[in-house]
């Protein structure tokens, strides 16, 4: 590299943001995903055993899915071509698959294509890979905030390891956000900059788990500070406070202690009220949430997940409304979407209760940990080809429309499963209607079990 390049590359260095300065590039200096990354694990001893296969990170924003990825191409000594789903096509496809030819014919080097946002891509862009995966000509990488099962083809899914990523606990952060702070190459050490523990704590709780989020955080509150002297002129290092945080992300802090102790205080009277059917004291913590600076979105979506655990088909509408509050409040913001979120509480705390889902799917959950994969019955497998036909898939199956009130008794559970029940409705609210419904069924069925 001549003097030419070696300054513009410092100048292009310095330009990039300060979370992309602080990528770590090597697997010691990765934080957090110990379970998927950490000693002793397959992405742990793939990188350095050198034995990179196709595998596709799914978790949300800034959980470390792109830097894992430059971080096994480094590791590894495999040529890296990296391209996003958002703006590639085909063709830009077919160009990478030259590349990583003539890296194979000339270098000897194995390339590893890594797609950000694979699930943007179409069912023939995706196809457009598919062989050079199977073939081993490039190793595939590539990272999602979707449910790869729903967003890549079967075919591509089944020929790349799922890795899942989570986001970075709350240690994570401020580890991370320290060691940011403290960095004196890529970070931020020559400013003389210390946290105040509440500034630090608000910073945590603002990322939300999300690195890049964190980082970014961190880099604007400091553009805005400046620097602390003496009498004699020189610089002393500079605290960064809650007020300067609140003041640069313009988003004012909870009203909790240190320990958070008071957010969660808050959020658990909530939502106990709402499950205790009082309306006046639901409003009345949703009010202080809101009044403290809590995030809308946060308090709605605690809203839907209420709605389906503590409600359930006791009003199936429950779910629609805050729903609705949600995107409401996203589509007005503050003030007029804070009605929004208080007829939704109001709704959900006069609405009738069950939690019979909830528990039935936990009982789901757990039998299928104890039981494993257990096979569809014959008669209701896919029969699509004449093959499945005459191994038995599909015979014998009825088809409900055909029968009296859209109902016929048949076994749909598996063979080791049969007649179990996982949902007990209860006689409040709609669900009463289904509990007579469903006792109906399951009376004919045993009845037809018994002629059999």
């Amino acid at each position: 590299m001549d003097l030419f390049e070696f300054t513009s590359q410092k100048a292009s260095d310095e330009a990039k943001p300060l979370a992309a300065k602080m990528r770590p590039r090597a697997l010691d200096e990765f934080i957090g995903q110990e379970d998927v990354a950490g000693k002793g694990t397959l992405i742990y001893n793939a990188i350095k055993n050198d034995r990179i296969f196709s595998m596709i990170f799914w978790g949300p924003p800034g959980c470390g899915k792109t830097t894992l990825a430059k971080i096994i191409a480094r590791e590894t000594r495999s040529h890296f071509i990296q391209i996003s789903a958002v703006l590639s096509g085909v063709r830009d496809i077919r160009s990478v698959i030259e590349e990583a030819k003539n890296q194979r014919t000339i270098y000897q080097r194995k390339t590893i294509l890594f797609v950000d946002e694979i699930h943007r891509f179409n069912k023939a862009q995706q196809d457009a890979f598919l062989h050079h995966v199977e073939s081993g000509l490039i190793t595939l990488i590539g990272a999602t905030t979707e449910n790869p099962s729903f967003e890549v083809i079967p075919a591509l899914n089944s020929r790349c390891r799922v890795i899942t990523l989570h986001p970075l606990s709350d240690k994570h952060i401020a580890q991370l956000l320290k060691h940011t702070l403290n960095d004196m190459d890529r970070g931020l050490g020559m400013m003389n900059l210390v946290f105040t523990d509440d500034a630090l704590a608000h910073l945590v709780f603002i990322a939300d788990g999300d690195a890049r989020t964190a980082i970014n955080s961190l880099e604007l509150t400091a553009s805005l500070l400046t620097p602390d002297t003496d009498k004699s002129g020189e610089e002393q290092n500079k605290t960064i406070t809650l007020t300067d945080v609140e003041q640069a992300l313009q988003k004012k802090a909870l009203r909790y202690d240190k320990t958070g102790e008071e957010h969660y205080n808050l959020i658990s009277a909530f939502h106990k009220s709402l499950r205790g059917s009082d309306p006046d004291a639901a409003l009345y913590w949703l009010g202080r949430m809101l009044a403290a600076g809590e995030d809308p979105v946060y308090i709605a979506r605690r809203m839907v997940r209420f709605a389906s655990e503590d409600v359930g088909n006791a009003d199936p509408y429950a779910l629609q409304i805050t729903m609705s509050a949600m995107e409401v409040y996203r589509f007005l913001g503050y003030p007029e979407g804070d009605l929004a979120l208080a007829q939704a509480a109001v709704y959900l705390a006069t609405a009738p209760r069950s939690n019979s889902i909830y528990s039935a799917y936990n009982d789901v959950r757990d039998t299928i940990k104890k039981t494993g994969t257990l096979p569809p019955p014959m008669h209701i497998r896919n029969a699509s080809t004449r093959l499945m036909k005459d191994l038995g898939y599909g015979r014998g199956y009825r088809y409900a429309h055909d029968y009296k009130e859209g109902y016929v008794p048949q076994e749909y559970l598996p063979e080791k499963l049969r007649d179990r029940l996982f949902y007990v409705p209860t006689d409040r609210g709609y669900e009463k209607t289904i509990k007579q419904r469903l006792d109906r069924w399951r009376s004919l069925k045993k009845r037809s079990e018994r002629n059999e």
